[in-house]
């Protein structure tokens, strides 16, 4: 006899066949296979109490500080830790209790209801001459080439922009964005190459955005988080999908001293409103994706915390995006110049995609097909 210790499986239903384990077991074992983690702030301190019993009845836990069995203040910050059966049976019980109890079992209830997506590789194309990553940057006859290479390498979505948003970019006039996209729209067009591959248009004009989508689009990439209600319309006239970005300030002005008194609280906040928003006008959350928007407003640790617990947005429903390929977070790591950041790109991108984040914007494609690639090969 020999033993092993396996460190992580990700599709617990398969290796479970591949084992032979019996059919009804299947679902019931990979449910007790998978420990999950709840952050909860400002928990009242009777409902800590009761949620740390009834988690201890069923095998699961609550981590509090001390104080709680006292009831030294009003409120604590806990740490719920369990399977997802637990999850499930709390999911449930909780229901039926006071204190808040009830809206902590909605959002369990929630986290537990995410939808499974396939990896998707967003390939960047800028049709401008102020992107931070010179390797980028494309016009006419020379995007179209990029586009047609991209395609090659195993890109399954391409994000086209003719307006930098890196901190402290200058304003580009509508007329001047315009006239950059055109020739690239128009080949898109004639060409029909939106036939072998998506086209997301980076922009938050609505002129432009309209152009894209008669030329073929079928995404809006909106850097302000569908904050003008036009770009909405137009995704749902259209039938696109919009990818709503939270950024904090605009991109003169994101970068001067971002704070938040939680980011993962505010994010998620942001996140919440806005599909509010879009349902209401018409778009389902299959209609949205959302990018919590790395280096949009944010510090170093706002950008790590939100890659580390990028799972969390799950909870909404919508596929979840990551763009940090090149970008200045990496040289605050380890200094390195923009040209030399595809390691680090290619770590964060491959943590995200573990932790949730399922479209991956990046300039370097042929790079990440290959990255993703053994890494599904690596999973069990």
């Amino acid at each position: 006899m020999h033993i092993y210790q396996i460190n992580n499986i990700k599709n617990k239903k398969q290796f479970l066949k591949n084992l032979n384990v019996e059919g009804g077991g299947v679902s019931i074992m990979a449910k007790k296979m998978e420990l999950l983690y709840f952050y909860i702030k400002d928990l009242r301190t009777p409902a800590a109490n009761i949620l740390k019993q009834d988690a201890l009845s069923i095998g699961a836990e609550l981590a509090v500080p001390s104080g709680v069995i006292t009831c030294a203040k009003e409120q604590y910050d806990c740490l719920l830790i369990g399977t997802r059966k637990h999850m499930e049976i709390l999911s449930r019980k909780e229901l039926a209790q006071p204190f808040g109890l009830k809206t902590v079992a909605k959002e369990l209830q929630n986290f537990l209801k995410t939808k499974t997506y396939p990896l998707k590789i967003m390939g960047i194309i800028n049709a401008n001459d102020d992107s931070f990553f010179a390797g980028s940057r494309f016009k006419a006859d020379e995007a179209i080439e990029e586009i047609k290479k991209m395609i090659g390498d195993g890109a399954t979505i391409i994000d086209i922009g003719a307006v930098s948003s890196r901190p402290g970019a200058d304003e580009v006039s509508v007329d001047e964005e315009l006239d950059r996209m055109k020739p690239i729209c128009d080949v898109i067009k004639s060409e029909k190459l939106y036939e072998e591959v998506s086209f997301s248009i980076d922009s938050y004009t609505p002129e432009v955005i309209e152009y894209a989508l008669k030329s073929g689009f079928n995404l809006i990439n909106d850097i302000t988080g569908a904050s003008n209600q036009e770009v909405i319309k137009l995704a749902v006239k259209y039938d696109a999908k919009l990818c709503i970005m939270h950024m904090q300030g605009t991109p003169q002005t994101m970068q001067k001293n971002p704070e938040y008194d939680d980011v993962m609280v505010e994010v998620s906040e942001f996140f919440e409103e806005r599909i509010k928003k879009c349902e209401i006008m018409g778009l389902s959350k299959d209609d949205i994706i959302l990018d919590v928007g790395i280096g949009f407003g944010k510090t170093l640790e706002h950008n790590l915390t939100l890659i580390r617990n990028m799972e969390h947005f799950k909870k909404f429903g919508c596929e979840v995006l990551v763009g940090a390929s090149r970008k200045s977070m990496i040289d605050k790591i380890i200094p390195t110049p923009t040209e030399e950041r595809l390691a680090g790109t290619l770590a964060i991108h491959l943590k995200s995609v573990e932790n949730g984040a399922t479209i991956v914007r990046c300039h370097d494609v042929k790079d990440h097909f290959q990255a993703f690639a053994v890494l599904h090969s690596l999973s069990i």
